[in-house]
């Protein structure tokens, strides 16, 4: 809660959709459990019941891991280093928020939130971030 506090402030709207798993009895590799329910639990704010959702966040990992084969299971594309792990995720975001069109908004996420006023180029991306 701290760190949705630091990161937001106080007016925020904050709940938790927890979900429940059954027990595998025959355990085959990768296979995920059964969800056999959900607990919301409202944690500051006042959040709606229909609004609170794992589907935004699920997607963004989704589309994370298949950007970015080294958050893929058993492939050799991990980071050795910390620190370069962490400058490929933020590249990664750079560019999927700066010079990636998406096609339900039709420009870049931070056109779209009136931060940039055209798409960057990977040479304009690069050279903001030092590179």
């Amino acid at each position: 809660m701290e760190a949705v506090e630091g990161a937001f402030g106080c007016e925020i709207d904050y709940a938790l959709l927890i979900k429940v798993y059954s027990a595998s009895q025959d355990e085959v590799r990768y296979s995920p459990a059964e969800c056999i329910g959900c607990e919301t639990k409202k944690i500051m704010g006042r959040p709606e019941s229909k609004h609170i959702s794992t589907s935004f966040v699920e997607r963004q990992n989704l589309t994370m891991r298949m950007s970015m084969r080294r958050f893929t299971r058993l492939t050799n594309g991990f980071s050795k280093k910390v620190e370069n792990h962490a400058y490929a995720v933020a590249i990664h975001y750079m560019h999927y928020n700066f010079c990636r069109i998406h096609k339900t908004l039709r420009v870049t996420p931070a056109m779209e939130a009136g931060i940039t006023d055209h798409v960057l180029t990977i040479e304009e991306m690069l050279s903001k971030i030092g590179l």
